[in-house]
């Protein structure tokens, strides 16, 4: 697979090393020699000098018979034309990344109108991480899957865990909720367990469940004492903006900290409902006025790395449950995880993931087999694949637990979407055509299509 990436920057830069462990021919464009000389010296790939809106520069790197172009300059006009001028030379797919928010707005619509495969808005992307952390200690991982309907989460099972010593019937039976624990981790060997398997102490367990579910099966467990119903959120910019939407719709309790007065004005206007607070001085100062003690989560959105970690350790010195922090540099990330402050957001770690699986899915859909989409989880060495059941599948209408549905090692049958709700199987379950269905396996099975997952 050809894929093009115009921009090297730090989110250019880190996708390129994620993909360049795997096989792929990979071009860098960029204005800048010195950053095309810099990535081409460390890793695998060629570079050309140029603007990725030029199709003279398109052509050089190869662009009439690129799989994938991804634009990620600092300039939203850049990208979007990069992408129509690499359609109009031959590239298959195409990719831009845009930050204003009207832009943003009109994602559909420009897909649509300029031909661009996938728009996405990192700003956004980050409110949404950070609202599915939201009331989450450091010990679980949320991502969300195959849009909002089913969700995974890794947990972390500390020595104290209540799950420890229960096998995943007992689990299932004792929450009483639809449930699947779908990939085990234990020293680092993957399990994608039965009902007999037992959890132990250090073990990090991928549950998958209904996205509206998953914070309540996390409450039964214990793992989450109480919903998080007090929200601070420290730095009111358009990645704030996203997440106060995102929790007035969940009823959340918001007060935000800002540190530009019209910024602030702009927030009161917009959100009568939020208390926003003008911020200048003293953190602890402003965090005690507005009841930091009091509060369930904590979200520091700042642009500055160093303002999110001041802020970040002083929640966590005043016992805030949930503290999320955004941070982008790799050493300030591993600051954080070394002294375990609750839940890390890399803004530039969140866009490579997503486009990792933009071109993990657009290669299953180019290669010979079924595979509509694709995620890599369990620290990559379980994948998420789903299928549609066609009139071919061989186990149509048969239950789970008939001995004739006996699936290969290490595979599950994660969840089922029909009719557009999730359905977490169970031995009376069964596959109809029309069923999507998600299957979770390990790597080396290297499942194609719905009828090899059977033994």
């Amino acid at each position: 697979m050809k894929i093009i990436i115009v921009g090297a920057g730090r989110t250019g830069c880190s996708l390129i090393g994620a993909l360049a462990k795997k096989n792929y021919d990979i071009t860098i464009i960029d204005k800048q020699k010195s950053l095309v000389d810099e990535v081409t010296d460390k890793y695998n790939v060629s570079g050309v000098v140029g603007s990725g809106a030029s199709k003279e520069t398109l052509y050089k790197a190869g662009a009439d018979t690129a799989d994938i172009l991804i634009a990620l300059t600092p300039v939203d006009e850049i990208n979007l034309l990069s992408c129509v001028q690499a359609k109009a030379v031959g590239t298959l797919r195409t990719v831009a990344r845009v930050f204003q928010p009207d832009f943003a707005a009109e994602r559909k619509t420009l897909e649509k109108e300029q031909n661009i495969d996938y728009i996405f808005n990192p700003k956004y992307d980050m409110a949404e991480a950070s609202d599915l952390s939201i009331g989450l200690p450091g010990i679980v991982k949320p991502e969300g899957l195959f849009g909002d309907m089913m969700q995974m989460a890794t947990v972390k099972m500390l020595d104290d865990s209540p799950l420890n010593g229960m096998s995943l019937y007992e689990i299932r039976k004792k929450l009483d909720d639809e449930i699947l624990i779908a990939t085990v981790l234990r020293a680092g060997k993957l399990y994608v367990p039965d009902g007999q398997f037992i959890i132990e102490a250090g073990d990090s367990i991928g549950i998958a469940a209904r996205k509206d579910r998953m914070m309540k099966i996390l409450q039964k467990i214990g793992i989450v004492k109480r919903a998080a119903k007090k929200v601070m959120i420290v730095g009111g910019g358009i990645t704030a903006e996203y997440l106060i939407e995102m929790l007035l719709k969940e009823k959340k309790d918001i007060t935000v900290i800002e540190a530009d007065l019209d910024r602030c004005s702009d927030l009161m206007a917009r959100y009568p409902d939020v208390k926003v607070s003008f911020w200048k001085g003293e953190t602890g100062e402003i965090l005690e006025d507005e009841g930091i003690g009091s509060m369930d989560a904590l979200v520091s959105l700042t642009d500055t790395d160093e303002t999110n970690l001041v802020t970040s350790m002083y929640a966590w010195s005043r016992n805030v449950p949930s503290v999320l922090t955004r941070i982008e540099a790799p050493g300030h990330l591993n600051l954080l995880h070394r002294i375990n402050l609750d839940i890390t957001l890399s803004p530039s770690e969140i866009s490579v993931n997503k486009l990792i699986r933009f071109v993990h899915n657009q290669e299953a859909g180019d290669a010979p087999n079924d595979i509509e989409k694709y995620a890599s989880v369990a620290e990559n060495k379980a994948e998420v694949l789903q299928f549609t059941a066609n009139e071919g599948f061989a186990k149509s209408g048969v239950q789970f637990k008939e001995p004739s549905f006996k699936l290969k090692k290490n595979i599950i049958v994660a969840s089922i979407i029909r009719d557009g709700e999730v359905i977490i199987p169970d031995g009376s379950t069964s596959i109809n055509p029309g069923d999507k269905v998600i299957i979770v396996s390990e790597k080396k099975n290297r499942i194609e299509n719905l009828n090899s997952i059977f033994a």
